[in-house]
């Protein structure tokens, strides 16, 4: 059980969190009241870490998918001496302050991944303990263990109750994650009331049936318990372990304790002091914190000199390695390889190809040069392109594969990409039909908010997916991902303009990048789309003194307003077309640049794309047309619907012809 100054510490944990909680009259104490025993073993016990340089890469990650406790960690990291000062607490969600509702990444130091949204922190922590395995069997070499770290986190009965949980654990006991370890904080209690009323399968079996190891802490506060079952999880190399921890919400309330009443509303002033005088606290002044506890608690010095042996290891490896030391060194800064781009292939102007299959083409050349790749599909390999002849399986016993078998598993896949991502050391991309993207939105958008570099493989993108029918045909989901911010979609016309999408998407490392591709043949109608990095491009120049009219075209469309240009043109129509592949990149370019693409005096405008029309005003203007798909599909060959459907260079004429005639 605690000792005088485990308990000291504990205390000082829980009242931090009650007293921001008030000060702020928002939040949810109840968890951290509860939980703060299993978060301090964890942290003063197990975690390897450096206050002084909390992206010391060797570091263990600690994952709160359980966000709403975020005070939780905001308490311990300031105890242990991060940059999360006392009056950062006391500004705890309010403006400006770097102590927010929910634990949020780069904003505060120690905080790994942005959670709240429940399951997603489960999956990012999946994420992060396959990509320190990958990198551990890649370059880990005899007695040099150079990556070596654990991944630990604190789960809910919420985040148990996701779907993306259920993907996420199912995975990582398939792949035998060993070092993950996650403390189950199991309180019973929801903000409807009892988890009796919901959540009553047996957990600890169903785990069990994921291939993880599953252990029992019957009383949270028995700090001696959760170490010896911490203990245990680090030493099962072959199963990820799920430490259930019954623990009492709001632990110290004398009224609200063990009731949905301590979840997400501040205790109340009166609450606060009997909590206080129940748990022998002092009831002022508030944010008390005794002196012993931050003598005890502070890890700066010890942090500092776990680094110093840590880097004192690398250099001999590097010594003893220098090729491997030198990747090693690269990876860890996200380099690319010099002239990685020089491998790309090219497409010549005769040749008909599926985006998707140029995207595949190009992926592989990536793979070859860029070793910091790793990723996979959702059970769709064959039909994303997504895996590289050079590229072996990650699995169980081969962790040194960069190719990840997800499964129907789309949401997990996003959330573990991103994970991968905030581990560090690789650059993560996935992909499936771009309809279930939907699965994936939750984890897209967060990936946007943290602005990690994920790649989002998107095929099928249109009615072009034919026969399969409106259920696979997503009509609203390119425009759907472009009200993401932060997001770069790229949807490319052929292969040239693929081959500079990823471009673009490598070196893209301020947010998400999705490609979204077609599953039919399109022509090869570009040659040279240096464009295409800034958006929106002049594909074909207006040949009169005047410009008649514009023709806008994205993706597979984009031939369309080609053809229907050489028609309009032959009638002496002045007409100019513009790809514009990509809102996100246009958007950011100089004005004087986006004028000289879309003059805005040549207000005669045709847009077209197999989507929504909705959005597309913004380009067409007033006086435009804008040839869309406001309706499902259907099931047919992709020929026949876009035929049906008017995604035809005639039906362009008309318009344009319209238009000019308005």
């Amino acid at each position: 059980m605690s000792n005088k100054i485990d308990t000291a510490c504990i205390n000082t944990i829980r009242m931090l969190a009650v007293d921001a909680v008030e000060q702020a009259r928002s939040g949810h104490p109840g968890m951290p009241m509860g939980a703060a025993p299993m978060a301090y073993v964890v942290w003063t016990r197990f975690i390897r870490q450096n206050p002084t340089d909390p992206k010391w890469f060797n570091r263990d990650r600690f994952v709160l998918s359980a966000g709403h406790g975020s005070m939780l960690l905001y308490a311990i990291l300031h105890l242990l001496g991060y940059e999360v000062s006392l009056d950062e607490i006391k500004a705890f969600r309010q403006w400006d302050s770097r102590t927010p509702g929910h634990p949020e990444y780069e904003l505060t130091p120690g905080v790994e991944t942005t959670t709240g949204p429940l399951g997603q922190g489960f999956a990012n922590g999946v994420g992060m303990a396959i990509a320190e395995k990958h990198l551990a069997a890649r370059f880990n070499r005899n007695r040099h263990r150079v990556i070596d770290h654990n991944t630990y986190g604190i789960v809910s009965d919420g985040d148990l109750m996701e779907g993306i949980s259920h993907e996420a654990a199912a995975l990582a006991g398939h792949l035998g994650l060993g070092k993950l370890v996650y403390l189950w904080d199991d309180n019973r209690i929801t903000i409807d009331g009892s988890t009796r009323l919901t959540f009553t399968e047996d957990v600890c079996a169903r785990f069990e049936a994921y291939g993880w190891q599953v252990l029992h802490v019957e009383d949270g506060n028995d700090t001696d318990a959760i170490e010896r079952a911490i203990a245990s999880a680090r030493v099962c190399a072959d199963k990820p372990t799920l430490i259930r921890v019954q623990t009492t919400i709001g632990y110290g309330s004398p009224n609200k304790a063990n009731t949905a009443d301590a979840h997400g509303a501040p205790l109340g002033a009166d609450e606060v002091v009997r909590t206080k005088r129940e748990l022998n606290w002092p009831e002022q002044p508030a944010f008390c914190i005794p002196s012993e506890v931050l003598d005890y608690m502070d890890s700066k010095k010890q942090g500092v000199q776990t680094q110093r042996v840590w880097e004192e290891e690398v250099a001999r490896f590097r010594v003893s390695h220098p090729e491997l030391g030198a990747e090693l060194d690269a990876q860890l800064r996200g380099d690319l390889p010099g002239k990685w781009e020089d491998t790309l292939p090219d497409f010549t102007l005769d040749a008909a190809m599926a985006t998707r299959a140029a995207s595949g083409k190009v992926l592989s050349r990536i793979l070859k040069a860029v070793p910091s790749m790793i990723g996979g599909s959702a059970d769709l390999t064959g039909s994303n392109k997504t895996r590289g002849s050079s590229q072996d399986d990650f699995q169980r016993n081969v962790p040194s594969g960069s190719y990840l078998r997800f499964g129907v598993r789309e949401h997990g896949m996003a959330a573990i990409c991103s994970g991968i991502a905030l581990h560090g050391g690789l650059r993560p991309y996935c992909g499936t039909f771009l309809v279930f993207s939907d699965y994936m939105r939750p984890a897209i958008r967060l990936s946007a908010i943290m602005r990690l570099p994920v790649i989002f493989v998107f095929t099928h993108d249109s009615i072009g997916t034919g026969e399969d029918g409106p259920t696979h045909q997503g009509v609203e989901h390119v425009m759907s991902l472009r009200a993401i911010p932060n997001l770069v979609v790229i949807r490319p016309a052929d292969g040239n303009e693929t081959k500079r999408a990823w471009q673009v998407a490598m070196k893209c490392t301020s947010g998400p990048t999705a490609l979204v591709l077609t599953r039919q043949g399109v022509p090869m109608i570009t040659k040279n789309p240096d464009g295409l990095e800034r958006g929106a491009y002049t594909l074909i120049k207006e040949t009169g003194p005047e410009l008649d009219i514009i023709l806008i075209g994205t993706g597979s469309e984009l031939q369309y307003a080609v053809e229907a240009a050489g028609i309009l043109a032959a009638d002496g129509i002045s007409v100019r077309v513009v790809s514009m592949p990509s809102w996100e990149l246009f958007a950011i370019q100089p004005e004087e640049y986006q004028h000289e693409v879309l003059p805005p005096l040549a207000r005669r405008r045709v847009t077209i794309e197999a989507g929504v029309s909705l959005g597309w005003e913004r380009y067409a203007g007033a006086g435009g047309a804008i040839i869309g798909m406001d309706r499902f599909g259907a099931s047919a060959p992709g020929r026949v619907l876009f035929e049906q459907f008017g995604f035809t260079a005639a039906r362009v004429v008309h318009e344009a012809r319209a238009v000019i005639r308005a």
